[in-house]
């Protein structure tokens, strides 16, 4: 029974889709301050790959990466591996599926994306192979590609990241909100949310506009 001779950090996870993954090679960690201090304590990349439990190709490309020795050999020895649910963390998917959009024109999960130790992406995309095929760079091939790019051109990395930073910033997505959140604030909140909301068809102006037109 292989999938006994490896426990890692999500063995203490409530999601489903992460104790999935509880048993690989892979040394993977929630996202959480551990895993970030751990990144910055030792100077390595983050790899973060974000899926969820119904999604056919996030289950493949476990299967051919995440439960192989080598590549998860390669994934410890380079990275600080986070494995995000987007079921659990929308918040973190979103901000993440912007950068992987803006850097490839297109997105989908499982996402793979190549973080600074601040969590700022530098690198990403979605499904990749075991080895080349479908006119893709094989996993392994991209792992130590990434690891390589991090340890000598550090200053290409930094002003990639610096560039998606700000982008992901323009979007509103990678600050949080200076406003504090007063009894005032949750009561406008509500007053404008009941204010919209349909009494027959059970929704908000969404379903409204919709029956308008």
């Amino acid at each position: 029974m292989n999938e006994n001779l490896h426990t890692n950090a999500l063995i203490n996870e409530t999601s489903p889709y992460l104790l999935q993954h509880a048993h690989n090679p892979v040394n993977w960690y929630p996202w959480g301050a551990e895993a970030l201090a751990k990144a910055r304590t030792e100077g390595k990349p983050i790899l973060l790959s974000i899926g969820y439990s119904a999604c056919h190709w996030c289950h493949v490309m476990a299967h051919e990466s995440f439960e192989d020795e080598e590549i998860a050999r390669l994934m410890n020895e380079n990275f600080i591996n986070i494995k995000v649910d987007r079921e659990e963390r929308p918040d973190l998917d979103q901000i993440y599926m912007s950068a992987v959009q803006m850097m490839t024109g297109h997105g989908g999960w499982p996402m793979t994306m190549f973080l600074t130790p601040e969590g700022v992406p530098f690198y990403g995309g979605t499904y990749y192979p075991p080895a080349d095929r479908y006119n893709m760079p094989g996993f392994p091939r991209v792992l130590l590609s990434v690891a390589e790019a991090y340890r000598s051109q550090g200053e290409q990395v930094a002003s990639t990241a610096t560039a998606m930073l700000g982008e992901l910033r323009r979007l509103g997505l990678a600050e949080e909100s200076r406003d504090v959140l007063t009894v005032e604030v949750l009561d406008s909140a509500y007053r404008r949310t009941a204010a919209n909301y349909d009494r027959v068809h059970g929704d908000l102006e969404v379903r409204q506009s919709f029956h308008r037109r």
